[in-house]
């Protein structure tokens, strides 16, 4: 297996690793790897790997591999599983790269994603995904919740269904909706208590609206296909930051 001191295939012709020099190769993580003994290492999961891919999946900022004064690659364990995520993404569930990105950003991606479950959490929380629309009979019997749990979540504004022809129609959103206050619920958290999420999303999305509304409002569509894939990417990157914040906070509270 190649480690950091072998000649990274993605590094300018003509330079070896002599080019590092020991103080470099002191200075290099343990089990650095060079952009070739990664695509060895996942061609036994993935037929088509290669190092144009790889390079081509950095390009488009989905990897972020260290590199060296010299210019060459280097993959730790966790530039590794990141990728190997990526592949898994592409090959079993089909992703685009813009989806792919939102996924990555928002926590952990080595946790396994399988089933039809994925797929509904997947379209819940993307921003450009078509969802499917649900019934409330059939929402409450998938969420297993009672109609006055609806009904107090709809009086809070947690849960704003469509309404036409007198008949409530909700989406995959919010199903998850409901299945994440039901959870809290059992900790007595009520509708009324879930206010402050409410007003958190309403100021987060006022934010990234400053950032993407003009471009969102574009007549190109290029410009505007640019600007729905940022607002996935900031959506995921501050769902993510805040709960860092949250958990920064609850580590006060025990003491840690």
């Amino acid at each position: 297996m190649a480690v950091a001191t072998t000649r990274d295939p993605g590094a300018p012709e003509g330079r070896g690793t002599r080019g590092d020099g020991p103080e470099a190769s002191a200075s290099r993580p343990r089990k650095a790897l060079t952009i070739g003994a990664v695509a060895k290492i996942l061609s036994a999961e993935f037929d088509d790997i290669s190092i144009s891919k790889i390079r081509y999946l950095e390009d488009q900022k989905l990897l972020s591999p260290r590199r060296t004064a010299g210019g060459y690659r280097l993959y730790s364990q966790n530039d590794v599983e990141r990728l190997r995520a990526i592949l898994r993404m592409q090959r079993d569930e089909f992703l685009p790269l813009r989806v792919i990105r939102q996924e990555l950003a928002t926590g952990d991606f080595t946790k396994p994603r399988t089933g039809e479950s994925s797929g509904t959490t997947r379209r819940a929380l993307s921003v450009d995904t078509s969802v499917g629309s649900i019934g409330e009979e059939e929402l409450l019997d998938d969420a297993g919740v009672s109609e006055a749990f609806l009904r107090e979540l709809q009086e809070f504004g947690i849960v704003q269904p469509d309404r036409s022809g007198g008949r409530a129609t909700y989406d995959e959103t919010d199903l998850e909706i409901v299945r994440a206050a039901a959870e809290l619920s059992r900790f007595g958290v009520g509708g009324r208590n879930l206010r402050v999420f409410r007003s958190s999303a309403d100021r987060e999305s006022a934010l990234l609206e400053q950032i993407v509304g003009a471009s969102l409002r574009s007549r190109s569509q290029a410009r505007r296909r640019e600007a729905v894939e940022n607002l996935e990417s900031l959506a995921g990157i501050c769902g993510h930051l805040k709960h860092l914040l949250l958990v920064r906070d609850l580590r006060r509270l025990t003491g840690e």
